[in-house]
């Protein structure tokens, strides 16, 4: 369709759209729906051991879990091969103690130590089918 400054042709409006759910492809998806519905306060589904497994947490966020049987963990922060996506969750900065310790009782990993960007806290890790993540304070 041809489109104009301002949208679609014809003077419609154009349409915007809001990230909606973000998917993580896995190789085991139950694992890694639980290690994240115990992090954002979610509920399990009721079926698991299906294709898709979708959680919404406490703040409204939406995650899921697609299993891919080919599915191998990006090699970041190696340089071998280069990170496609990671997450930050966001954690109150006098909280982040109590969340690293509660992302390794759940099954994370650190990648690195604490760094600083920009005047906020990071501390990177892996859930538990290798997807890195940052912990960033507010």
């Amino acid at each position: 369709m041809a489109k104009n400054a301002e949208g679609p042709v014809f003077g419609e409006a154009p349409v915007h759209v809001e990230a909606g759910v973000l998917v993580l492809d896995c190789a085991e998806p139950e694992p890694v729906a639980e290690f994240y519905a115990k992090l954002m306060g979610a509920e399990l589904p009721a079926e698991l051991g299906v294709e898709l497994i979708e959680i919404t947490g406490r703040g409204g966020t939406r995650m899921a879990f697609r299993r891919d049987h080919g599915a191998a963990p990006p090699s970041w922060p190696r340089p071998d091969d280069s990170q496609q996506s990671h997450l930050h969750l966001t954690v109150p900065r006098d909280r982040m103690d109590d969340v690293e310790r509660q992302v390794i009782d759940y099954g994370g990993r650190p990648i690195e130590s604490q760094r600083n960007e920009g005047g906020e806290e990071l501390r990177l890790f892996s859930d538990p089918a290798g997807h890195p993540f940052a912990l960033r304070s507010v």
